[in-house]
């Protein structure tokens, strides 16, 4: 008896299943953006809510589910093509929905890629996708989302939540939207040849800098929460940490926009960064503070996944380890040492030290890229022919020089661009919450709590409640030698 083939699996021969799509690469394509979006929801949702003082465990991991929430809207609304449609300035591109099927269906294609000689002739063609614009507009989304989400981690337990939400879609428009056009959906950067294999930059220094920069508009956290804040569910932590790792499969496989050779090598480079820079971080504490911490172990692997990003699919495996060694190093120095010398680094309450975990670690990846990229694999992922790192001579040392510039430009916009989106914020909310919510927290600013450990609705008294409270004024015993900053 004849069957009819569903429409859907009818190869090349139906509108739904057309002659340019690989299925394999689709699937990958949306596989690694459901990892990205791993990351974000529940992943840094639960690594912030276990990390923060109890008071500030909900408002925290609130902000990071209104910001993923706020950012998808605002992105196939208008800011997709802002960052990866027609160009309209050499910076940004054109504003436009990504909401119609006409749109959604059709190859995905990054219009302002072409790459010309400087005669005119085209050096490398569009870059064309075997997939529909949809798994490309979905996969660089949770990108967004997770730079805004990262970025909040700077301002934890004092930005008034009402600001936050007006925060969010400007600073993804006004500032997270060039960063993409210029690095990757064609702008100058990308045309200068800039490396930036997976947002070292785009990413990382943006949002580690623009955190930075609207943790010194917003103000510190009360003197209460400065001197002590201690992570209230570490276990917790460590599985938010644990599903940010592995998404970071995702966050670096996907970027060669196929499921490719090039592909495989990013994933593993990840991997062996992330897992050589904990190794080091941890063994700096135990030779400086005598015990390892758990907390500076996620944090060491934070910073590797950070540094390789930019390098990822570009360099071999030997230039991963070195690039651990130095992301479990560096950001440690600057933030145990550098950071507690430093009159400004102590005046901006930098909550989470995203400085040092992202911006810092992002441009040294960025750096090191510019030193180990690896001419072969270069030319499997990069539009400028003949591009290589310094190691490798020829152009190489140029290539630094790019490296030093484009991450410049990254952290001159974030810091001029976040802090006149926080002037305008301020002119219609205050950027930090009012005193009586700052010392009561979570109760005070949406009416619930993360733990009921004394009674149904009952509030902490010390002079009835034999528990511990994190407001507890005890002697306390060694708890590891990176506290969050």
């Amino acid at each position: 008896m004849a069957t009819t083939v569903p429409i859907a699996y009818q190869g090349n021969t139906s509108a739904s299943v057309p002659d340019w799509l690989n299925k394999g690469d689709n699937a990958w394509q949306m596989i690694s953006a459901t990892l990205v979006g791993l990351q974000g929801i529940p992943g840094l949702m639960i690594l912030y809510g276990g990390l923060v003082k109890k008071k500030w465990a909900v408002n925290s991991a609130f902000m990071t589910f209104y910001g993923f929430a706020a950012v998808i809207l605002c992105w196939v609304s208008w800011a997709y093509r802002m960052s990866f449609g027609d160009q309209l300035l050499p910076f940004w591109g054109k504003a436009g929905a990504a909401l119609g099927q006409k749109f959604l269906l059709k190859q995905a294609a990054l219009p302002a890629t072409t790459h010309h000689y400087k005669n005119g002739t085209v050096e490398t063609a569009m870059i064309t996708p075997f997939y529909p614009m949809a798994s490309m507009v979905w996969f660089q989304g949770v990108f967004a989302a997770v730079a805004v989400i990262l970025l909040a981690g700077a301002v934890l337990g004092r930005m008034n939540i009402r600001a936050w939400m007006v925060f969010v879609p400007l600073w993804l428009t006004f500032s997270y939207t060039v960063g993409a056009f210029s690095l990757w959906g064609g702008g100058f950067l990308f045309h200068w040849g800039v490396m930036d294999y997976s947002g070292g930059y785009v990413i990382h220094v943006s949002s580690g800098i623009a955190g930075f920069t609207a943790a010194y508009w917003v103000g510190p956290r009360s003197k209460r929460d400065r001197e002590r804040f201690p992570p209230n569910n570490v276990l917790l932590m460590l599985a938010g940490a644990g599903l940010l790792w592995l998404g970071w499969a995702g966050f670096n496989g996907g970027d060669p926009y196929a499921a490719n050779t090039d592909s495989s090598m990013a994933v593993l480079n990840t991997n062996i960064c992330a897992a050589t820079s904990l190794l080091v971080w941890t063994w700096l504490d135990v030779i400086f503070f005598k015990k390892p911490s758990v907390i500076g172990a996620v944090q060491g692997m934070i910073t590797g996944l950070v540094c390789i990003t930019p390098a990822a699919g570009l360099v071999q495996g030997w230039a991963a380890i070195l690039m651990g060694i130095l992301s479990g190093s560096v950001p440690w120095f600057t933030m145990m040492i550098l950071h507690k010398r430093s009159t400004l680094l102590q005046h901006v309450d930098d909550t989470l030290g995203v400085l040092h975990t992202h911006a810092i670690a992002g441009y040294l990846g960025g750096i090191l890229t510019g030193f180990f990229a690896e001419p072969e694999l270069c030319s499997l992922f990069l539009p400028v022919t003949n591009s290589r790192g310094a190691v490798y001579g020829g152009s190489g040392g140029i290539q630094i020089l790019k490296q030093i510039a484009g991450g410049a430009f990254i952290i001159a916009w974030n810091v001029v661009m976040t802090s006149i989106i926080c002037i305008v914020v301020k002119l219609v909310v205050p950027l930090r919450m009012p005193e009586e919510e700052l010392l009561i927290g979570d109760d005070a600013v949406h009416g619930e709590e993360a733990y009921a450990l004394w009674g149904d609705g009952e509030k902490y008294d010390s002079s009835k409640h034999g528990f511990y409270s994190d407001d507890t004024q005890h002697q306390r015993p060694y708890s590891g030698a990176t506290d969050a900053v």
